[in-house]
């Protein structure tokens, strides 16, 4: 008859339907030495449990506060977002006005590349109207 009912409460724990009274009859059961042959695979199971219960941690457990950093990065990321927000228009305005100034400046340069190599061609047609304007003097003071 007991048998009978270990097996019951057996197939009521593995269900997860047991209760609190019924799993001390399992381990009772179990912890004693006679076990039916066809039951001592779940000896190992329901000592455990009796075993687990007696155990005690010893070791002196440390309770120093730890160190909250989070708090503090926090602070640091709001302070550069607002520093950010703060002066970040400033300096995009200034690197705007800076590429502009750039742009200007190889415009500029370019044009007055353009104008130095033409005054350069004009100065060499100035020096052959020079020679021109030399050799016909000869020619006219010699008559």
């Amino acid at each position: 008859m007991e048998l009978d009912n270990i097996e019951k409460l057996l197939e009521k724990y593995f269900e997860a339907s047991t209760t609190v009274a019924e799993e001390e009859a399992l381990k009772i059961y179990f912890s004693k030495g006679k076990v039916a042959p066809h039951l001592e695979q779940y000896a190992p199971l329901f000592q455990y449990f009796s075993n687990a219960k007696k155990e005690r941690f010893t070791r002196q457990v440390p309770l120093k506060p730890r160190k909250n950093y989070y708090k503090w990065i926090s602070v640091a990321a709001v302070a550069v977002l607002a520093f950010g927000i703060y002066f970040g228009p400033d300096r995009y305005r200034d690197y705007q006005e800076q590429k502009e100034a750039e742009f200007a400046y190889k415009e500029t340069r370019k044009a007055l590349d353009l104008l130095a190599e033409n005054f350069g061609r004009g100065t060499k047609k100035i020096a052959y109207l020079n020679q021109f304007e030399e050799t016909k003097q000869k020619i006219y003071n010699n008559n």
